[in-house]
């Protein structure tokens, strides 16, 4: 549709593809309707992002000091304050024995603010065991959390959605319960609006997040610290070996896999299944980004002026981590992924660790975490925990 000329010249302010020409502050040509959520001028915008806390562009050149002034400056723009002296004061429900291990419900605090339902997995046997705290992903679908990951054997109600699930993305399996059978820990916690603690719906996630900003705090801080804590709840469980817990995550909870890993030394290894990429190669028109909403679990305003995603995840070098993408995942371009795997691979052979970085595409598989992921996944642990 076209736009309607101004013949007092007012500036134009365009969304989209960059419709208004502008000249000395004076719209020359018509602007088209707006088509699109980013700003004409966001290519000013985006080239003015130079992440020059990164490591390599920062001046620090000592790699721990980096570290801690790298992590520093992402817990300051969390906005949730840590919490690390709170007691978790857990209460466990009563065990059920599964296949090789036994699972139970624990509530814990794992703020101040309200107490948190998660599945617990132990093995069979005396431990102490390696562990991994289990991520789980968006998806758009809130009515089930911890259950996309974890069967849930204490909700029949949701047990039909898990396998549908479960079907859709991991090739039928329940990957927490996978873990459990190879000898794993495994905790996983519904993250704010799914499962217990929801469900929301699709088009109030930006309303919360900007609720929680009105109130001098942050959706994604919140979901950043929470994970941090749950994974030192995890890592101080009586038959966990506390040198030996992982983070595993897929989608969304990738994305708060590593992070996880960026904020707390409590996680020795982390594996991150379709969340990587460079942010300004995500930017794009049509990325599902741009469209707001479930992108706010991920946004802490001002980051970008500092670190790139691939630069926060790098807190966590040498620790060994995995970053799994598809080659037809629509939702991370090809080529923000390798700017990212690009940036990673520095990193860790700036530490003469590379060997330590597990980056793979999978040439035929989009936006998924199938059976032969997970079984390549499942050996990588093993060999690092």
């Amino acid at each position: 549709m076209s736009g309607v000329h101004d013949p007092v010249g007012r500036r134009a302010f365009v969304v989209g593809t960059g419709a208004a020409l502008l000249t000395g502050g004076v719209a020359t040509g018509a602007a088209e309707a707006a088509v699109g959520p980013l700003p004409d001028f966001h290519p000013a915008l985006k080239a003015a992002l130079t992440f020059p806390l990164a490591w390599g562009d920062s001046p620090l050149r000592d790699f721990r000091a980096w570290r801690r002034a790298a992590r520093t400056k992402v817990e300051e723009l969390l906005v949730v304050e840590r919490e690390d002296g709170a007691p978790y004061a857990p209460e466990f429900g009563p065990p059920v024995q599964q296949d090789g291990y036994t699972g139970r419900l624990v509530t814990l605090s794992l703020t101040r603010h309200e107490r948190v339902r998660a599945a617990l997995l132990t093995p069979d046997g005396p431990g102490p065991f390696p562990a991994v705290l289990l991520l789980h992903d968006h998806g758009a679908k809130f009515d089930i959390g911890k259950e996309k990951l974890v069967r849930p054997w204490y909700d029949d109600v949701r047990l039909a959605s898990a396998q549908a699930w479960a079907q859709k993305y991991f090739s039928g399996r329940f990957v927490g319960d996978e873990l459990a059978r190879r000898g794993y820990v495994v905790l996983c916690a519904d993250a704010l609006g799914w499962g217990d603690r929801g469900p929301l719906a699709y088009d109030q996630q930006q309303a919360l997040a900007s609720n929680f900003f009105n109130l001098g705090s942050s959706l994604a801080g919140l979901m950043a610290r929470e994970d941090a804590r749950a994974a030192g709840f995890l890592a101080g469980l009586d038959r966990v070996d506390a040198r030996r817990v992982g983070a595993v995550g897929f989608s969304m909870g990738a994305f708060r896999a590593w992070q996880t890993a960026a904020l707390t030394d409590a996680i020795a290894a982390t594996a991150s299944v379709c969340w990587m990429t460079g942010l300004k190669e995500m930017m794009v028109p049509g990325n599902n980004t741009l469209r707001g909403q479930s992108s706010y679990y991920m946004l802490h305003p001002g980051l970008p002026r500092y670190l790139d995603f691939p630069d926060v995840a790098s807190i966590a070098a040498p620790r060994p981590m995995l970053f799994f993408s598809g080659a037809l995942d629509p939702l991370f371009p090809a080529d923000g992924v390798r700017v990212a795997h690009d940036k990673l691979r520095a990193v860790w052979r700036s530490r003469h660790a590379e060997e330590r970085l597990h980056l793979r595409t999978w040439p035929d598989l989009g936006h998924v975490f199938v059976d032969r992921m997970q079984d390549e996944v499942f050996t990588w642990l093993d060999s690092v925990l």
